[in-house]
Parts: C-alpha cells; structure tokens; sequence
C-alpha cells in the first residue's frame, strides 16, 4: 500500500523542518567553535575544553550523518519510493516511518541487521 499524497506531504514537511534545525545547530556550533579562542590558565583546563570540543565535533558529524538521511528521504519521496523497505521492497509501517522519517528499513529487517551485528560485531554496515 503506496502513502497517499496527504501523508507523503506531511512526511517531506516533517523532513524538512528536521533538516531545517539540524542544519541551524550545525551552523551555530561550528560559528561557536571557530569564535572561540580561550586562553587557559591550566593544562587541565586546557584539556577538559579539548575534550569537550572533541564531544562537540563528534555530535556535528553525527548531525551530518543524519542530514544526509533526511536528504536522501525527501530524494526518496520525489522518486515516489519512499516508504518501502530497501532491503525486502515491504511497504515500512507507518509508524515506525513517524518514529523516524529518514528510515530505509521494515522492522523485520533492521531487526535482521542488528541482529547480524551482535554477531558480528566489528561489522559496519549502511
């Protein structure tokens, strides 16, 4: 059963709005970062902030990731394939497409790839 025109509308909206502040957060943390020339008194210090710029950088590039995502659903709604499974072609629950928009993957089968990856676990897959 292929997503009616309303709810792939509401879906690319919802897309869009997450894209939208995801890139905001993006923009500012890295404006933050670049602006920010603090003189340390302590090595110690000095280290706690490299260690939070570090926790910083990881979340952006995790940002990005997800940008990426939300990129690739809205491609994936103008190509009228959003909404099923990458893996198996089932229709994806409406639900779990709420729960999170950019999903390529049924439950049954991003249970099957978690699965996989406990018992592989140096595995990387996309």
């Amino acid at each position: 059963m292929a997503l009616r025109k309303e709810k792939l509308e509401s879906f690319r909206k919802l897309l869009l709005t997450q894209r939208d502040a995801i890139a905001h957060e993006v923009t500012t943390a890295t404006a933050q970062m670049i602006e920010d020339d603090e003189v340390f008194a302590d090595s110690i210090d000095q280290a706690s902030a490299e260690a939070d710029r570090t926790l910083t950088l990881q979340f952006k590039n995790r940002d990005r990731e997800i940008l990426a995502q939300i990129k690739e659903a809205l491609r994936r709604i103008e190509q009228g394939t959003f909404g099923e499974c990458e893996q198996c072609g089932e229709n994806i629950a409406e639900a779990r497409m709420k729960a999170n928009p950019a999903t390529t993957l049924c439950i049954d089968c991003k249970a099957e790839l978690e699965s996989e990856r406990g018992r592989f676990p140096g595995r990387v897959s996309l």
